[in-house]
């Protein structure tokens, strides 16, 4: 029996997924099985990079999601409508679908996987996080037993790309961006990455996987790399970091059910597993017990990479087609009604780094060291690294700090006459 396909859209990664199920030679013997039956694009006589016939091209969206033949929906038009409200009438027919929308699963994954358990059928996102990364069904299948503790990850390829490029080069981030757009490793409108709203997306899908609740998007935290200036990339290196956008969700602790799930650039020791990854490429760090840590690593975007993700679920689906027993089965499902408690951002225990330009007086950082101290914040160094103008820099590294302590110390500290400013703040981890 074969699996009939309908794919939404004919994009780069829909062109990606066609020329790999094309091209089957060497690859696994179940893709035979697989036929591209209908495709949905938007105009009918754009030229196009793969081979398909007439018959198989259509217009009409609506048409493969409405169609009995099809077994499987395959979204990967990207955007929020019509994917979101073709995958649910395709669910509603009874068709599973795999996605890698991961704005679509991340905004309405609670209705999505609802309608899927309704018809009991499957929806895949193993392309949704991570590109070719396969972390989606480990989370799911290899790690579900364990007790998963922290998933922290470089999830954003473009802002890794823009970071890596000017702690390399000195530059700054309006130059780099610029020069980025250029090579088309980012976007004319660059917001959903360099504001982090992508890597939100993510580190939602992700957590609500490890920690086996959903999640309201609205409760992650979430800041951007546009006030990193090459003046803190700089000084982290002295300290002996690296600054990365990091996507992370984690226990608070061991004895509270609250999450903490956050977006944010954020120094990251030399000596720590993800200090390494540079340039577009993506990291996911699991640490659960009792497996300790695990990474993921590999391309994060590209054609080859998600068509390779889209078409390991397709193929999964096909197995499971081929072998369908009247019962779901239970790893491929979203199984979790309950929402994951997340902890406000003031509830947050870390590190900070922080850079002040204060006037050139006596006393200054006596004067921080007390009100650091009358907030129960505690620092670990503090440097004063010369002038800028007339203006003493002093940089400032704490040791674990409750968030909400460390902003009423700083709103005191930007009171004092001898502070100008406090241009950087940054967390570590």
């Amino acid at each position: 029996m074969g699996v009939k396909l309908g794919i939404l859209g004919l994009g780069t990664v829909g062109t990606g997924t066609v020329q790999l199920l094309q091209n089957v030679i060497g690859r696994h013997p179940l893709l035979q099985e697989i036929e591209i039956y209908r495709v949905g694009v938007r105009s009918l006589d754009k030229p196009r990079a793969v081979e398909l016939s007439t018959e198989i091209l259509t217009a009409n969206l609506e048409a493969i999601v409405n169609d009995p033949a099809v077994d499987i929906v395959v979204e990967v038009m990207g955007g929020l409508e019509p994917a979101r409200s073709l995958i649910l009438q395709a669910l509603k027919n009874g068709k599973h679908v795999v996605t890698a929308n991961k704005a679509v699963i991340a905004r309405f994954g609670a209705e999505i996987f609802t309608a899927a358990n309704q018809a009991g059928v499957y929806v895949m996102l193993e392309a949704a996080v991570g590109g070719g990364i396969p972390v989606i069904q480990p989370l799911k299948q290899s790690l579900s037993v364990n007790q998963i503790n922290a998933v922290t990850g470089i999830v954003n390829g473009t802002t890794n790309y823009i970071l890596t490029r000017m702690q390399t080069e000195g530059s700054n981030f309006d130059d780099v961006l610029a020069d980025a757009q250029r090579l088309g490793y980012a976007e004319a409108d660059p917001t959903a990455d360099v504001d982090g709203l992508d890597a939100a997306d993510k580190i939602a899908i992700l957590a609500s996987l490890g920690f086996g609740g959903r999640i309201h998007l609205e409760d992650v935290y979430c800041e951007g790399i546009r006030q990193v200036s090459k003046t803190d990339i700089a000084y982290a290196e002295k300290l002996g970091f690296v600054i990365k956008l990091l996507a992370i969700a984690k226990r608070q602790s061991n004895k509270n059910s609250q999450l903490s799930v956050r977006v944010h650039p954020t120094l990251v020791s030399k000596t720590h597993p993800l200090a390494s990854i540079n340039g577009v490429y993506n990291a996911i760090l699991v640490e659960g017990e009792p497996i300790g840590q695990v990474m993921f690593f590999g391309p994060g975007a590209g054609a080859g990479a998600t068509a390779s993700a889209v078409s390991s679920d397709i193929l999964n689906l096909a197995a499971t087609l081929q072998t369908s027993t009247a019962n779901p089965n239970p790893l491929f499902t979203c199984g979790h009604d309950d929402y994951c408690e997340i902890a406000p951002i003031a509830e947050l225990v870390t590190r900070f780094y922080t850079r002040f330009l204060t006037k050139d007086q006596p006393g200054v950082i006596g004067k921080l060291g007390t009100c650091f101290g009358n907030y129960g914040v505690s620092l670990e160094s503090v440097v004063q690294t010369g002038f800028q103008e007339k203006l003493a820099e002093i940089v400032v590294v704490t040791h674990d700090v409750r968030e909400g302590d460390f902003r009423q110390a700083l709103a005191e500290i930007r009171d004092l006459p001898a502070i100008d400013s406090i241009p950087s703040l940054l967390r570590v981890l």
